[in-house]
């Protein structure tokens, strides 16, 4: 049977959509499947970042976006209970963030994709990873109404998220593995502006945030530990309320708002898996998850289908050998989220910050740079590693004394 692809990608979502689009602008044959018809829902954070924005205005599919009317997010705020630190998430080249909603969000992917020449199946369903002498050629499926189909191709990329089908059928090597550290829920209220903030509020054993997004309306999520998962879901409404009860402020607000939709919730595991073998490529949650605390889920997949695309177009031109264009897309990535992975699993414990962290905040509050700073830490706009340099960090504790000293005078 011949091969009517170069490149298959299972899953058409944040990861799937910009790499069959990105190939597809190179030329190359490609076809992306889900089993999903768009428009279509998905548990997610629905924070895009400034820097996958930046992803967006490159691959000229900001401006559809912003013409979906979802307001724009210019500021993070972060509530420790005793100050809050509000600061910038972006750059000027990149000042704002955005929360869309899934549904308009991956529907303007796909389309997208379909428009760069990939060919979109829809409703459709892989049964069966096509494996030759240990090498993947192919898939096996069949759409909602159709027979089963057998599709061959030089790469088969997975970008179809943590319980990737294409993952359990290639064993990846998996690493810097962590269990499920937070649960966390969300719905939609209507009547709770947030003025352009995305809001983070965090207490013992517990955290909440609020973002708006389409329609008006405004996500908010709130989480605890793990370990509590299977007590707190008895009651995911009595609990969610008893979390935003901390900020009694917030809760003053959310009281005169009106939950537009059910709850949706999840828990994930933290890994790494080694994102490519012969004839296969991850990408997205199939390849790499943290915690959502730091909502980096969308900003992930946007730069591994970049990178992932960019291995596999040197690959197929002949330009590198596919080993070593996809180690390289492995060691990028793996540079790219490493702090960042440490960082939010951190946070994901909700454990109180440890004393020097508190002694750093603390110095931070107040000093707009530095609160820029930690809010682009918290957006990935800069890696922890930078912030929490110890240059910059005596250079924190010594513009907070020097405030003192003014104020003393």
């Amino acid at each position: 049977m011949g091969k009517a692809f170069d490149v298959i990608v299972m899953g058409a979502r944040c990861a799937g959509s910009p790499t069959a689009m990105l190939l597809a602008r190179k030329g190359y044959r490609v076809l992306a499947v889900d089993r999903a018809s768009f428009p279509s829902d998905t548990v997610s954070t629905h924070l895009v970042h400034p820097r996958a924005v930046n992803a967006l205005s490159r691959w000229g599919l900001l401006d559809r976006l912003v013409a979906t009317g979802c307001p724009p997010i210019h500021t993070y705020a972060f509530d420790f209970g005793a100050f809050t630190i509000t600061g910038a998430p972006g750059t000027d080249k990149d000042a704002v963030a955005y929360c869309p909603r899934r549904t308009i969000l991956d529907k303007l992917l796909v389309d997208a994709a379909a428009e760069s020449g990939a060919e979109i199946r829809q409703g459709f369903v892989v049964e069966e990873i096509m494996i030759e002498s240990g090498r993947v050629v192919g898939v096996k499926g069949r759409s909602k109404h159709g027979g089963a189909v057998t599709e061959l191709a030089d790469v088969i990329v997975g970008a179809d998220g943590r319980h990737s089908m294409l993952s359990e059928a290639v064993h990846p090597e998996q690493y810097r593995e962590k269990p499920p550290l937070l649960v966390g829920y969300y719905s939609y209220w209507r009547g709770l502006p947030t003025d352009g903030r995305f809001e983070t509020y965090v207490r013992d054993k517990r955290a909440f945030a609020a973002m708006p997004t389409h329609d008006d309306l405004t996500l908010v999520i709130a989480g605890w530990p793990y370990a509590e998962f299977a007590d707190n879901k008895k009651d995911i409404e009595g609990n969610y309320l008893k979390t935003i009860e901390l900020a009694p402020d917030f809760a003053k607000r959310l009281h005169g708002a009106t939950r537009e939709a059910p709850f949706a919730g999840a828990a994930v595991p933290n890994y790494f898996r080694k994102p490519y073998g012969p004839g296969w490529a991850l990408a997205g949650d199939a390849g790499y998850n943290r915690d959502f605390v730091t909502a980096q889920g969308i900003l992930d997949a946007f730069r591994d289908a970049e990178l992932c695309a960019t291995a596999i177009d040197q690959s197929l031109s002949g330009a590198r050998p596919f080993e070593d264009a996809m180690g390289e897309y492995q060691r990028i990535r793996d540079a790219d989220v490493g702090a960042m992975y440490d960082f939010t699993c951190d946070l994901a414990t909700l454990e109180p910050p440890p004393p020097e962290l508190q002694r750093i905040l603390g110095a931070v509050h107040g000093n707009q740079a530095a609160m820029d700073g930690f809010a682009r830490v918290n957006a990935g706009t800069i890696s922890p590693t930078e912030f929490f340099a110890p240059e910059n960090v005596e250079a924190i504790f010594a513009a907070a004394a020097e405030r003192t000293q003014k104020m003393n005078a």
